[in-house]
């Protein structure tokens, strides 16, 4: 070893050394102030003996090459810190350099994922090898995380791939790509069919001749699509900033921004000079609030959400054969997930035709992963023919995990649930894909409360991440567990919630589409009222959201809780958005997308335009609010029912509230997610609170920060778990 750890030396006959990436005490390599103090060591060994040498190759001893460095420290970073922060990153992108040009061919192996800062350090090799393996994951995804690539990942992506395809490819969407994808780019030189292959190949390439030198080192070397002073490039980098505008729709993400001002400066000056821009670009980035929302939810929370700890003593369980009830779009995608894992699993509707169209789903799923190259036909084949339709509830005898996904219906629920008990095993966990019924009373309908939980997957399953896990009043710790592990057998990030009506992410979103229905009974044009929630950050606009879900939807669980709150003997008060819905469907038969009609007009089942008889739903008003109270209207009532649902004890953790919000309904990344939002508001929880009842006494009590976040704020505390 040199250094002592991290990077091993072996000089073979030939002259080649082989360098071997071997982290301690860690499963991956990362990028780290122990690696550059190993690295720094290793490059000047390499200078000093190069004449001794015939070729560098780096290789890993672990299952992956090199990933990212560790972001935690972006949540430290201050602006009074910019100068040290600026100087870690020049150094190791100098170390970069200087391997580059050491005068001796230096290849990179790859037989793992190698991604961020792990794929720059390849990049710095002159020659990149891969195993042919599509299971491994390259690229530069820092912008995820409100960042962008540095130690010279992005200058070098843009050299080899010039300004637009790095920018489509690599850069902006922060895209892992498959090794032949990258092959296919120029990013990977050669793919080997094994591990064992990558070092002969490598030494083969620098036993022919291979050039120790960069193509941006060669004095014939011109960036490919040319630079932004070339006339062919020049007519067309006008757009770039239009459409990225157009792309981020006003939303709070500087990091594409920076992305694309980095590549374009960059690509005007030298090597070393481009990296100091991205360094500088890299900085700011790392000082601003957005990143550290963004680390926050995405390192710190998700890392938290996925990794939570079972009951102590639980059994591992993974279940041999599931039923599916209700083959509609979303018990059909369920059953396609369960399929997809390796588990048999019987799809069972009302109708054997029902259930060969559900069926059907999953054939459409597999055939485009096929077409997209993403599966292999025979793997395809193997998942179908783990899918078996069926109209008869026998064919769930013995299954050991019950799914029910049927419409969302209290008597109908517990009538399906009440079916299926007595063909299950006897120890098999049920569970319900219900978005807002409570699970404590639809336990009444099996034998075994305890084994019964809600599992909350959101549409489309296949590609939605998140899973909600609720937890009824007689759902055991052990049962919790179970449902933890069908979570990650699945492929989903579960958070955790506690019972009630709407659990967590049903009934805050409830929350967002009632504050933008409510703006437009007040008169705010429907284009506004889109427009601010597409600034603010949402995925989706808000009322075109609301047309998916269907009014007609909406209005039968709001049915619903009127039903149970009469039962309770809780007095029901009408809101503005209750109004407004039903004057949609009773006067203006206007349901949502699926009936061709609602807010939004449709054509073959595409929107064509805000409809526009919405302006005359409500009186217009003296004066319109600005844009960015739109905004926090939204961003605000979702933040504070999430602190409802936190005193109420629906949620219980920090972490599930920002992941889930973000995961599951869509909240604004660059938020953090809804508590987050809370604690990096100006001012912290004492500016949001001093806000909210700026919003309140111009909108009415439902903004009224609750008794816990006034005291939370008056303490200087934020959110944690």
């Amino acid at each position: 070893m040199t250094g002592g750890a991290w990077i091993g030396w072996r000089q073979d006959e030939d002259g080649v050394v082989v360098l071997t990436l071997d982290a301690p005490v860690a499963d991956a390599n990362r990028f780290s102030a122990d690696f550059s103090d190993v690295l720094e060591q290793v490059v000047e060994r390499i200078e000093t003996t190069k004449d001794q040498l015939s070729g560098i190759v780096i290789a890993s001893t672990k299952s992956s090459f090199c990933l990212d460095s560790d972001p935690s420290g972006v949540l430290r970073a201050e602006r009074t810190q910019a100068g040290a922060l600026s100087a870690v990153l020049a150094r190791d992108a100098a170390l970069l350099r200087r391997l580059e040009l050491c005068g001796r061919p230096v290849v990179a192996t790859i037989a793992g994922d190698a991604v961020g800062d792990g794929f720059a350090l390849a990049l710095a090799a002159h020659r990149r090898l891969a195993v042919d393996e599509p299971t491994f994951q390259l690229g530069l995804p820092q912008v995820r995380l409100g960042l962008l690539p540095g130690r010279g990942g992005l200058t070098r992506v843009v050299r080899l791939l010039g300004i637009s395809e790095a920018l489509t490819e690599v850069l902006l969407e922060g895209k892992l790509l498959g090794v032949e994808r990258c092959a296919k780019l120029g990013l990977i030189d050669e793919l080997v069919e094994s591990p064992d292959a990558l070092l002969p190949a490598a030494k083969a390439w620098i036993a022919a001749g291979g050039a120790p030198r960069q193509p941006w080192d060669r004095e014939d070397y011109r960036m490919p699509g040319g630079t932004p002073s070339s006339a062919r490039l020049a007519q067309f980098l006008p757009a770039y900033p239009a459409n990225l505008r157009k792309q981020l729709r006003g939303a709070n993400f500087p990091a594409p921004r920076h992305i694309m001002a980095a590549t374009v400066e960059g690509a005007q000056l030298d090597l070393d000079g481009a990296v100091t821009v991205e360094t500088r670009y890299l900085v700011d980035l790392m000082c601003g609030q957005v990143a550290k929302n963004m680390v926050q939810a995405f390192h710190v929370d998700l890392a938290q959400a996925e990794g939570r700890r079972r009951a102590a003593g639980a059994a591992p369980f993974r279940p041999q054969r599931v039923a599916v009830l209700g083959a509609g779009m979303m018990g059909s995608a369920i059953a396609y997930l369960v399929a997809a894992a390796g588990v048999d699993v019987v799809l069972r509707d009302v109708s054997l035709a029902g259930a060969e169209h559900g069926r059907s789903y999953a054939e459409g799923v597999v055939g485009r992963g096929v077409e997209r190259g993403r599966m292999a036909a025979a793997e395809g084949e193997a998942v179908l023919a783990r899918i078996t339709p069926t109209d008869s509830l026998s064919a769930a005898d013995g299954v050991d995990l019950v799914i029910e996904a049927v419409f969302e219906d209290a008597q109908l629920k517990a009538d399906v649930l009440r079916e299926i008990d007595a063909h299950a095993a006897p120890d098999a966990l049920i569970a319900s894909n219900t978005s807002t019924l409570p699970i404590t009373g639809l336990a009444e309908s099996v034998s075994r409360p305890a084994d019964f939980v809600g599992l909350h997957f959101f549409s489309p399953a296949e590609r939605m991440p998140l899973l909600e896990i609720i937890a009824g009043k007689q759902t055991s710790a052990e049962t919790v567990a179970r449902a933890l592990d069908v979570a990650a057998l699945l492929g989903k990030t579960p958070i955790v919630v506690n019972d009630s009506r709407g659990f967590f992410t049903s009934r805050v979103i409830s929350s967002f589409i009632d504050e933008a229905l409510a703006m437009l009974t007040e008169g705010v044009p429907a284009a506004s009222v889109e427009q601010a929630s597409l600034q603010a950050g949402y995925p989706a606009a808000v009322l075109q959201l609301t047309d998916e879900l269907s009014l007609e939807l909406m209005r039968k669980i709001r049915n619903q809780y009127k039903l149970a709150a009469a039962a309770e003997g809780v007095p029901w008060e009408s809101v503005p958005a209750e109004r407004l819905v039903d004057a949609m469907l009773d006067t203006h038969g206007r349901a949502g997308r699926a009936a061709g009609a609602g807010f939004y007009d449709y054509a073959d089942g595409k929107r064509t335009g805000l409809w526009p008889g919405l302006s005359k739903l409500a009186p217009t008003p003296s004066a319109l609010p600005p844009l960015r109270e739109l905004e926090e209207r939204m961003l605000f009532i979702e933040a504070l029912e999430s602190t409802r649902c936190r005193d109420e004890g629906v949620i219980e953790s920090v972490a599930d509230a920002n992941v889930g919000s973000i995961l599951g309904i869509g909240f604004p990344a660059w938020t953090g997610g809804v508590l987050q939002y809370i604690n990096a508001y100006p001012g912290g929880p004492a500016g949001f609170v001093s806000r909210a009842r700026e919003l309140s006494q111009r909108h009415g009590s439902r903004f009224e920060p609750p008794d816990s976040l006034v005291a939370l704020a008056a303490r200087g505390g934020r959110f944690s778990d």
